[in-house]
């Protein structure tokens, strides 16, 4: 009596579990659950930078990023805030050069689903280097249109620089409140950001607050006054400074 028996082959010839070992330090944006031989490199690589920049290593983490801004498979303009961090001298001091304006006007114009985020980042670095006007003027230029129109908190920084620049230049100290000549203009502008603001936002107590400050300054007797800055036409063909400075409105 002859038997067919035949063996079976065995399993771990034909079938091999995929075994997904590997640890990465940060997480990679679009990260599979079962990435090939190369998304691995681009994910090591990505931890490369981020290392880099945690160590203060920017030279290092600039080379890299070099690298991984070149493959196809990364979106390097949804890593703004990375690219702002390489620009950087020194990752430990948070400041502002002309570079990282320049490279966030490059994004606001080329991201288009992160331009608010973007717009935010780029008057706060307008403010660290000082140029408060062009922040202003930044704000000004975006914030009637979508989506900005809809952003509170834009309201609010366009209200505080109005407030900031208001002031002479020599009463910039905290101590100099009593006999300041604020400009009434900026002062009016701030209102109305302030007020679009909390229109939008009715939770928001840093319009609220600063609504009730520039309120209880109008109302307070004594040497503090507001400075109008009309045309020279303006004040010949009005005779006198007028006691309630005309309110500008802007649409939005």
């Amino acid at each position: 009596m002859t038997s067919n028996f035949e063996p079976e082959a065995p399993t771990f010839v034909f079938e091999r579990a995929y075994n997904n070992d590997h640890q990465f330090l940060f997480a990679f944006p679009n990260q599979k659950k079962m990435p090939n031989a190369r998304q691995i490199q681009l994910q090591r690589l990505y931890d490369i930078v981020n290392l880099c920049v945690q160590r203060d290593d920017l030279p290092r983490a600039r080379r890299a990023w070099s690298i991984l801004a070149r493959c196809k498979e990364i979106n390097w303009k949804a890593m703004w805030r990375l690219g702002i961090t390489l620009l950087e001298s020194d990752v430990r001091v948070t400041e502002s050069n002309p570079h990282k304006i320049d490279f966030l006007r490059t994004m606001l114009l080329q991201l288009q689903e992160e331009r608010e985020r973007i717009l935010a980042e780029l008057v706060q670095h307008y403010i660290l280097a000082g140029r408060y006007r062009d922040a202003l003027d930044e704000l000004e230029f975006y914030l009637p249109s979508f989506p900005y129109r809809d952003n509170a908190v834009l309201y609010v920084y366009a209200g505080l620089l109005c407030i900031f620049i208001a002031q002479p230049l020599e009463s910039a100290g905290a101590n100099e409140v009593e006999g300041t000549t604020y400009d009434s203009n900026s002062l009016s502008r701030a209102q109305i950001f302030l007020e679009h603001a909390k229109a939008l936002d009715p939770h928001n107590i840093v319009a609220s607050e600063f609504l009730h400050k520039l309120h209880s300054m109008s109302q307070r007797p004594g040497p503090l006054s507001f400075a109008s800055h009309d045309s020279e036409d303006e004040t010949r063909a009005k005779g006198c400074q007028p006691s309630q400075p005309k309110r500008r409105r802007n649409k939005f």
